[in-house]
């Protein structure tokens, strides 16, 4: 198990186009999922290294990962998108992705991606705290106080 994008994308159909007119808001949504999925792929591999998931609680992560990455590229078949395109190139940031085999959790990636800094931070924690004020016409209309506390560890 290596966190990797989609990598099974040889067994489709080629699409026509870099991303389908009529797919609407899909490409974003499955990208989104990729990312939780290699995210959680990621955390698995991390607490298979540390020996805290049992044979049976790592067969059904493994199992789930599977079904979920098929689901992925089902889904990139019915809308007619290439899953390479669902790893976007943020510019001076990187991917949004790695490459394939290029990230293993814990160890430095060849070149870092977006999903490699949520790994890092998900596995050391990380509190973020702010105030949103939203308005209109100078005038605030929604005031928000958030605190997340973003951690992959028990709290």
């Amino acid at each position: 198990m290596v966190c990797t994008p989609v990598e099974n994308s040889s067994n489709l159909p080629p699409t026509t186009s870099k991303a389908n007119s009529q797919a609407g808001l899909v490409p974003l949504l499955l990208t989104v999922v990729e990312l939780v999925r290699q995210l959680m792929e990621a955390q698995v591999i991390r607490r298979m290294e540390k020996e805290c998931l049992s044979e049976s609680e790592l067969e059904r992560a493994a199992e789930s990962l599977q079904k979920l990455e098929e689901q992925v590229l089902n889904l990139c078949q019915i809308f007619e998108i290439d899953p390479a395109d669902l790893n976007i190139n943020l510019g001076d940031v990187g991917t949004l992705l790695p490459s394939p085999g290029s990230y293993y959790p814990g160890q430095p990636g060849t070149q870092p991606s977006v999903l490699e800094l949520l790994d890092r931070l998900l596995n050391t924690g990380i509190v973020v705290d702010g105030e949103i004020d939203l308005g209109l016409a100078q005038i605030n209309l929604i005031h928000a106080k958030l605190r997340l506390v973003l951690t992959s560890q028990p709290m």
